[in-house]
């Protein structure tokens, strides 16, 4: 299904794409995604921003390239070897995260009036949630759940709570990936601390954080380590940058650890290699597709973590659909997609803090 069986006309769809500035702008002519046999085209209704969507800007940033990962929205096509969560049908309401701006896939970003998913990380949107609240899972979601059930492999699953409750840090709980974090870790049967701003201490004590310390506080590492009796074996760091890699590593129990993060940590970090494991993960690797960013993001295709995706998302289906998981609180704008823009800039500004910016484009 192509532009013209979509709109009848050729004109293509409304979409924020990259341009020559390394930049991003409006155009009205973007291609709309051809259905290929892993796909499900979707008729967009809302979409979330993510730092993520500032990190592609620059260098980054591919021509023509559609931006943005996360949407939700209703299903116009299916291929002809989907494989999802959930069975779906030309209607549903479904949502999730693409791989925005990739010269590989230039035509599938979120940001655009039609979006070309990948099955395989796609869910049914509960009656219970709005398409917005819905937007705004897909790549916290994805990116959680191989962060934490893959690399950092702590024990217990949501669907399995452990047998021993164990003590896990998260770093920086009040983001939208870091209330997820900890929803997925009091269901696993784990005791999920973090830390974050005081004002946002009640936020994330709603979302099962059992302890909250200041990231700002000088004493900060000292009372991770006496909390933890310096014994912290799992850190997962929801921001990361070098100062708060820096911060994790610390916090570090003296008998090792498993700490992840989602950039690359800096090579000045990883100081106890032999009783450390330090481990990054990047959620667009879900898709099991090649990943053709600049190193170190560059992937080759990875059908084993395809086959993780498939059951993680067995998962996160089982869990919406119980309602066990609620989405981080939203901050929702108007303007539809030439207002995204306006929350770019707040992004880069970091002038947003325990909520996420979502946009209907209804």
């Amino acid at each position: 299904m192509g532009a013209a069986s979509v709109h009848g006309t050729t004109k293509g769809m409304q979409a924020i794409v990259g341009n020559d500035n390394g930049w991003l702008e409006l155009i009205d002519d973007a291609r709309v995604p051809e259905l290929e046999p892993d796909m499900v085209l979707v008729k967009n209704a809302a979409v979330a921003l993510n730092p993520v969507d500032i990190k592609m800007l620059g260098k980054l940033a591919t021509k023509g390239a559609v931006a943005g990962h996360d949407f939700a929205g209703t299903v116009l096509d299916i291929g002809s070897s989907v494989w999802t969560a959930a069975p779906i049908k030309v209607g549903d309401r479904v949502c999730g995260a693409v791989q925005g701006m990739h010269s590989l896939t230039p035509t599938v970003g979120a940001f655009g009036q039609y979006v070309g998913a990948t099955d395989v990380v796609l869910v049914k949107v509960p009656t219970h949630m709005s398409f917005e609240e819905a937007a705004s899972l897909g790549t916290g979601i994805g990116t959680m759940g191989l962060a934490l059930f893959r690399s950092l492999q702590v024990p217990g699953y949501p669907t399995k709570p452990a047998s021993e409750e164990k003590t896990v840090l998260v770093y920086g709980g009040s983001t939208a990936s870091g209330t997820i974090a900890l929803q997925l870790l009091r269901l696993s049967g784990l005791r999920a601390i973090t830390t974050c701003s005081p004002a946002n201490f009640d936020l994330v004590r709603s979302y099962g954080a059992a302890e909250c310390f200041d990231y700002r506080s000088k004493d900060c590492i000292k009372q991770i380590k006496a909390y933890t009796k310096n014994s912290l074996k799992y850190v997962v760091d929801c921001v990361s940058e070098p100062e708060t890699m820096e911060l994790c590593y610390a916090c570090i129990g003296r008998s090792g650890c498993r700490m992840t993060t989602l950039e690359p940590p800096p090579s000045f970090l990883h100081t106890r290699a032999k009783t450390v494991f330090l481990d990054w993960v990047l959620g667009p690797a879900l898709h099991g597709k090649p990943i053709d960013w600049p190193e170190p993001m560059k992937r080759d295709a990875a059908p084993e973590l395809r086959e993780f995706a498939n059951k993680w998302f067995i998962t996160v289906q089982q869990l919406l659909d119980d309602g066990k998981l609620r989405p981080h609180p939203l901050k929702q704008m108007t303007g539809g997609l030439p207002a995204v823009f306006e929350g770019t800039e707040l992004l880069r500004k970091k002038a947003v803090s325990g909520q996420k910016l979502v946009y209907s484009l209804l």
